[in-house]
């Protein structure tokens, strides 16, 4: 189908869209439904029975009535770290035998086990394999990932990643994949090895202001930047310096917080105005009330205690509660949270943190969006915005949700072009 179509008679249109949504309807679910794409975006959508009452304005468009019960927006998974190479298979035995993810990384594993494998890999190589991960998320149903390029730690490396995500996106290329990507420069996702030393962090920190983040910058192949702001890794100081720096060089913000302790990295992250605060695993009340507060989105990321078997989770609940706008992800790394199954974790996001399936699926739209500076353009279905959509094979959202572990895509749709189908 081309990008210029009529789709009509949708049993279930899942809108997300704000003006549409209600307290009895807080996903704007429109039953029978249509929706019309002109030039990748949609110009039209609502009930079938008004589109029938104004076809001639599209009589120049092909159509076809949709063969599955629901459509949604395409969902968007606003926290990855797609590209590195090699693997730690090992420490997945090692963490079911007791060992810790900080036991693990003393001991010569962990990011800088990654790191290593990373630098080592050649632009063919990350190229590949990030195809390969782009892929399968397209397949889940995922449109748009933001992707961190976080394990080089090391200019070359991280070019050479950002080269490989601008190489992925661009239609011209000859390695162009549909999924869109968001990329963020992390070089602050860990200390180098020759940065381990006393005072090597602050040194590592002002080599990141001085000279690399302005390279990046130059370079115009990131959109965001990422601090992990955690004890052992960035300090508050050091994270504030990072994306002071890294806001007036352009960069749009985001934040690692609040993961293993209460750093008032959430606070921090709503102070600077960073698009989204992520983890948020032991966030303070102050650090929940200065999101309410603020436009700083709340990405939790369920998959990684799950992962990890952590017996905590971060507060979803209380965030909601509190009216915090709240986004779900991946966390997709070779580490802590090895899979590209968003959907998946949506139901670990329902099952161990209480989020009900509406408040999980505006998590992975219109919030993922929201999460990214991105919902002028896509994360709910309204005249303007991208045509991105995953159709399910299921009667419901609630539907999809209870059904663990199973997948009913039928198509997933990128800006107009069906690039998936099952």
């Amino acid at each position: 189908m081309s990008a210029n179509f009529l789709l009509t008679h949708i049993p279930q249109l899942v809108t997300v869209c704000p003006s549409r949504m209600t307290s009895t309807n807080p996903l704007g679910i429109i039953t029978n439904g249509a929706l019309v794409v002109r030039d990748g975006h949609l110009a039209w959508i609502g009930p079938q029975d008004a589109l029938d009452t104004c076809t001639s304005l599209w009589a120049d468009l092909p159509q076809a009535a949709a063969t599955f019960p629901l459509l949604l927006p395409g969902l968007i998974d606003s926290h990855t770290h797609a590209v590195f190479a090699g693997d730690r298979a090992e420490e997945f035995d090692r963490r079911l035998a007791g060992d810790s993810y900080q036991q693990i990384a003393e001991s010569g594993g962990g990011i800088l086990k990654t790191v290593e494998a990373t630098r080592q890999a050649d632009e063919h190589t990350l190229r590949s394999l990030t195809q390969t991960r782009l892929a399968t998320m397209k397949r889940f149903g995922v449109t748009t990932a933001e992707v961190k390029v976080s394990y080089g730690l090391d200019l070359e490396a991280d070019l050479r990643g950002l080269r490989v995500l601008q190489q992925l996106c661009d239609p011209q290329s000859p390695h162009y994949q549909p999924v869109q990507v968001v990329p963020t420069y992390m070089a602050a996702h860990d200390i180098p090895p020759e940065y381990r030393y006393p005072g090597g962090t602050d040194a590592y920190t002002s080599l990141l202001c001085e000279q690399w983040l302005p390279a990046v910058a130059h370079s115009g192949l990131a959109r965001c930047c990422d601090v992990f702001c955690e004890t052992g890794y960035f300090s508050p100081e050091q994270t504030q310096r990072i994306l002071k720096t890294a806001h007036g060089l352009g960069f749009l913000l985001k934040v690692h917080a609040d993961e293993f302790e209460n750093t008032g990295g959430a606070a921090l992250a709503a102070q600077v105005g960073a698009l989204s605060a992520d983890h948020l695993l032991h966030v303070s009340d102050e650090g929940i009330a200065a999101l309410k507060a603020s436009n700083t989105v709340a990405t939790l990321l369920p998959g990684t205690p799950f992962f990890l078997r952590l017996p905590h989770y971060a507060p979803a609940r209380k965030l909601l509660d509190a009216g915090v706008t709240v986004a779900v992800a991946t966390d997709f790394n070779p580490g802590s949270c090895y899979t590209e199954n968003l959907p998946l974790v949506m139901q670990i996001a329902c099952l161990q943190m209480g989020m009900r399936p509406h408040e999980v699926v505006r998590g992975v739209t219109l919030h993922a969006a929201q999460a990214l500076g991105l919902a002028a353009d896509r994360g709910s279905l309204s005249a303007g915005k991208r045509a991105d959509w995953l159709a399910l094979n299921t009667p419901s959202v609630d539907d999809w949700m209870y059904h663990l572990g199973v997948m009913p895509a039928c198509e997933v749709c990128i800006g107009g072009f069906i690039c998936y189908k099952s």
